[in-house]
């Protein structure tokens, strides 16, 4: 999925309690980046459109993410410049190596978008180790073009949309990693539930589950239904009522990126 349109999320140390949805933090924020204020202004006519015609939040995203492919697929997941699409995918795909990805994980990845960091874990992984779904069938058609632009054909990648994140149709206890970049920052509290719930089921004994999300110190609260901040501790809570354990990635904050990211495994692993 995509970073943050809508001003700065913060890493562990960097996080504020100050509510982005707010207009006073909006015309801040638009006083030091006045470059973006039209399509700020365009996006809650459309986002209530959106939502109008939308059955659930998921759906809803689900039209948001065809309007913004329609456009530029890179531009859809947050990185409307290809340089920045690359070092962004390098980033992640760097930090998971660091923390444990080896080329036998079997590895789900939940959101992949199009392969922004997907298509160095389909390099890395053993053949057919790579399995990536997302809600969004635009961003997968989009996706279908990494592979063979990248000649990652023989790699076997799976591509899957999904109507939901909760992937029942997978089997349990099979995949070794599982991986959410800016997933969650863009999920109220039930869908990311949801996820976890099956997350904790898919997941191999032995395997984890990294997620980012937007952190805040103060009130969680969300910018036009697209951007949610939270508190760690409160999702933390949320996987340890799924019978899983989960901390923070401390070091994340020197990644450079200002999403936080939490590590969740069964309880007992290593």
């Amino acid at each position: 999925m995509r970073e943050r349109r809508c001003g700065p999320a913060f890493t562990r140390h960097m996080t504020s309690s100050r509510n982005r949805a707010r207009l006073s933090s909006k015309v801040r924020h638009a006083v030091r980046r006045p470059e973006p204020i039209l399509p700020h202004a365009r996006r809650p006519a459309r986002d209530t459109w959106l939502r109008l015609r939308a059955r659930d939040h998921v759906g809803y995203y689900r039209a948001v993410m065809r309007s913004d492919t329609s456009r530029n697929p890179y531009g859809a997941v947050g990185t409307p410049r290809h340089e920045r699409w690359l070092a962004l995918g390098r980033m992640q795909f760097d930090y998971l190596l660091e923390h444990g990805l080896r080329p036998q994980d079997r590895m789900l990845e939940i959101g992949c978008g199009n392969l922004r960091a997907g298509r160095l874990f389909i390099d890395y992984l053993d053949v057919g180790n790579y399995y990536g779904i997302d809600i969004s069938p635009d961003i997968l058609f989009a996706a279908q073009e990494t592979p063979v632009r990248e000649k990652l054909q023989e790699k076997m990648p799976h591509l899957t949309p999904v109507r939901d994140l909760r992937p029942d149709f997978l089997p349990d206890g099979h995949f070794t990693v599982i991986h959410a970049h800016s997933v969650f920052s863009h999920s109220p509290l039930e869908v990311i539930d949801e996820c976890l719930a099956h997350v904790g089921r898919v997941m191999a004994p032995e395997g984890f589950f990294d997620f980012t999300f937007n952190e805040t110190t103060g009130v969680e609260h969300h910018v036009l239904h697209e951007d949610f901040y939270y508190r760690a501790e409160t999702l933390i809570a949320r996987a340890e009522a799924r019978g899983l354990v989960a901390r923070v990635m401390e070091d994340r904050r020197r990644t450079g990126h200002k999403q936080s990211k939490i590590r969740v495994t069964h309880p007992g692993r290593g």
